[in-house]
This record gives structure tokens, C-alpha cells and sequence, in this order.
């Protein structure tokens, strides 16, 4: 095992070890931003991704439940990766390197065919079995009051109107599907001009409408003609306008509050414009 493990625990490199003996790391995929190490490695001539959580981290284990459940759509295609090795004790992860370069920051962010693809592959994930949560919503509304109670630079006028509105939501039953999380360009790859997916540490049950949330306030926002692409490839529109408001809150709130914790005064801000452009 060569150098770019020192932030993995001995636990992990001993798994490591283990499962990919002999195994060399070519780059270092790691955000900072968060304690998660992401490498890339080479083991007798197949190339690898290995995810180490830290201490505290929840992300592994969601990412391993998404591989063991619900990315079969995908990984059939041959549209994410397949899962080699895991352990949700030990926060450690091992998958099939998939080829591509990543959507963000690349011109084919501004290509309406990789949206459509998009959206024909978020369709995939999200026709899997439902299941009916009576305390969804519920939920969700006490997390973000959770959050408006906690540290942030939110206005406390703000704040208080915030706490005010989520005071009088309904909570309806919720129909959840397995959804992504965090459905963006930065968490997809394009080969050949092929998209596929990366990235399921945020993967969950919820109500379809939420993985929409990221390019409603980036790339929809950004262009329009993007968002028909995407509902092209998706179908059916599944975001009903009260439901939609009551996530564009909360994920505004996420976003806002999520940010200052780790220190990204740039998604910080765009947090505090989602909130703004929420409540009017």
C-alpha cells in the first residue's frame, strides 16, 4: 500500500489491505470540505474508488444501503458503479472505478441531452417500490426548526418569519422512493457522451420532488431550457406547488445552515439567497 492513506484509521487500511492487497493510490478525489477520504486506487491492473469516513461520519453507510438496495436500475446499464467491498462499521467503501469526466465545471453542463439523460435515469431510481410515511413531513419540519435554533448567520427577523410559516405547514402522509440526495452535475460523470451517476452518501427515502431541489436553484435557475430537457427525460412533473415550497424552505435552510458550519461562505450565501427567494 503506497502514500494517501494517513487520513484513514487503522481499521481501514487493515480492510484495505485486505481487500486490495498490493494496491496503489493514483489520486486523491477528496473534497476537504468534509471528513470523508475518496481515492482512487489500482489493484492487479483494475482501477478502484475507495470511500473512508471519519469519526463522524453518516455518509458511508447511507452509500452502502444505496448499493445493496436500490442502484440495481443503474448498475445494470452500466450507469454507476458496482460495489466491491464494504463496511459500515468500519465507514469504509470499495467500488469499480467508472470512466468519465465529471458534468460539473465541463461544457456538457450546458448541453440539454446531458439533462435529459438525467433525467431518464433519475426516472429509473425513483420507479422502485414506495413506501407511505404518515410522519414525513413531520419530520422534516422539526429538523429545520432544529436548524433555525441552532448556529447560522440567518437574520433573526428572518428567523422569526421563518419559524412563523413552518408553525403553520400541514403534515400529510408522504410518498418516499429512493432518491439520490444531492442530484447535480458534480455527482455526474459523462463517457463517450454516456451520463452516469456517482456519489450516494446522501441517498435516502424521500418524496420524488426533493432531488429536484439542487438545479431548481442552480442549473434550472441558470437556464431554463435545461429544466424542459430534464422533465423530458424524467416525464412527469412531480413537484405539486405546496410540497415543492415546503422543501425549497427546508433545503434553503440546509443549505444556509450547513454552510456555515463547514465554512463555505460561497454556498453560504447561495443558502441565504434560496431563503430570500423562498419566502417571497
Amino acid at each position: 500500500m503506497t502514500s494517501g492513506l494517513g487520513k484513514l484509521s487503522a481499521r481501514q487500511r487493515a480492510l484495505l489491505e485486505r481487500w486490495l492487497p498490493g494496491a496503489s493510490v493514483e489520486r486523491n478525489h477528496s473534497w476537504g470540505l468534509v471528513e470523508t477520504t475518496v481515492l482512487e486506487m489500482t489493484c492487479a491492473g483494475a482501477r478502484f474508488i475507495v470511500k473512508a469516513g471519519g469519526d463522524g461520519d453518516h455518509h458511508i453507510e447511507r452509500e452502502l444501503q444505496a448499493h445493496r438496495n436500490w442502484l440495481a436500475p443503474w448498475t445494470g446499464r452500466g450507469r454507476a458503479p458496482t460495489l466491491e467491498h464494504g463496511d459500515a462499521e468500519a465507514k469504509l467503501v470499495v467500488t469499480r472505478f467508472l470512466p468519465g469526466v465529471l458534468v460539473l465545471g465541463s461544457e456538457h453542463a450546458e448541453v440539454a441531452s446531458t439533462y435529459r439523460q438525467a433525467g431518464e435515469l433519475l426516472a429509473l431510481l425513483h420507479a422502485q417500490p414506495v413506501v407511505i410515511d404518515d410522519d414525513y413531513e413531520r419530520r422534516e419540519n422539526e429538523k429545520s426548526v432544529t436548524l433555525l435554533r441552532g448556529a447560522h448567520r440567518i437574520a433573526a427577523a428572518t428567523v422569526e418569519r421563518l419559524l412563523a410559516e413552518i408553525a403553520t405547514w400541514p403534515a400529510p402522509a408522504a410518498v418516499l422512493v429512493p432518491t439520490h440526495g444531492d442530484w447535480q452535475p458534480r455527482n455526474w460523470l459523462i463517457h463517450n457522451g454516456v451520463v452516469s451517476v456517482i456519489d450516494f452518501g446522501r441517498a435516502g427515502m424521500r418524496p420524488a420532488l426533493t432531488d429536484f431541489a439542487r438545479l431548481a436553484v442552480q442549473d434550472f435557475r441558470r437556464d431554463p431550457s435545461l429544466e424542459a430537457a430534464f422533465l423530458d427525460g424524467y416525464g412527469a412533473d412531480p413537484r405539486e406547488a405546496r410540497a415543492w415550497h415546503r422543501n425549497r424552505v427546508r433545503e434553503a435552510i440546509g443549505t444556509a445552515t450547513w454552510a456555515y458550519r463547514v465554512g463555505d461562505e460561497q454556498f453560504e450565501a447561495q443558502g441565504h439567497r434560496m431563503i430570500a427567494e423562498a419566502l417571497r
